[in-house]
């Protein structure tokens, strides 16, 4: 859906993995947003859906996901009760998740987020699984709250070395990233061009990270 000079199919090399991920996609993400990661994470993943919504109560799918048996289901989402993967041992991860674990990611903007998590009460009864994040997200071209707010894609992806480090996925995430790393080096080389319309850059031809650039002062990172 981008124009060949910037399509980035050529990069994508789908895994194969135990866990299976459920992109939940806000309507304004769907339809609008052209350089957003969830739609790319889908084609990064070979067992994994996109479902679009914001209420999603009464969504079939997702109450016949939430219905099967022998799966367990996870909302990767922060909360003060949720299950860190960042701090859990190998043995404690297999035994909470199982041998067919879901996981779903709400993939929005931080407020689109929220909405979608308070629209829809199915959700709000999930376990949360979580991370410590310790590195700054990459998607420097969108503006997000802080530079340790993740993509959907950068998430998944600390999310399977994780799940690998607890032995319960063997997938090789080495090339996972590069259709997001192909996206922002086709977006830079277009936003430092001076003959673009969106030329932007600094005394010292550098692009301004662009959570750099907050017109409203800051936004409030979303916590409990």
């Amino acid at each position: 859906m981008r124009p060949s000079s910037t399509c980035i199919c050529q990069h994508i090399s789908p895994l194969q993995t135990k866990t299976r991920f459920i992109i939940l996609m806000h309507p304004k993400e769907y339809n609008r947003e052209k350089i957003g990661t969830g739609r790319m994470t889908q084609l990064q993943l070979e067992n994994s859906e996109i479902i679009v919504g914001v209420d999603f109560t009464d969504n079939d799918r997702v109450n016949e996901i939430l219905a099967k048996e022998n799966c367990s289901s996870f909302l990767l989402y922060p909360g003060n009760d949720s299950f860190n993967l960042s701090i859990r041992k190998s043995a404690e991860i297999n035994s909470v998740l199982g041998d067919n674990p879901h996981i779903f990611l709400l993939d929005g903007t931080w407020p689109c987020a929220r909405k979608m998590l308070k629209s829809s009460k199915n959700l709000q009864a999930l376990k949360r699984m979580s991370f410590d994040n310790k590195i700054e997200s990459k998607f420097i071209i969108k503006q997000q709250p802080a530079s340790l707010c993740l993509s959907t894609i950068e998430s998944v992806y600390t999310v399977l070395n994780l799940l690998k480090e607890g032995d319960l996925e063997q997938c090789d995430t080495k090339n996972f990233l590069i259709p997001f790393e192909k996206l922002i080096e086709y977006q830079l080389d277009y936003m430092l061009n001076p003959n673009s319309k969106h030329y932007r850059s600094t005394a010292n031809g550098a692009i301004m990270p662009k959570n750099m650039y907050k017109k409203n002062g800051d936004r409030n990172i979303l916590s409990e």
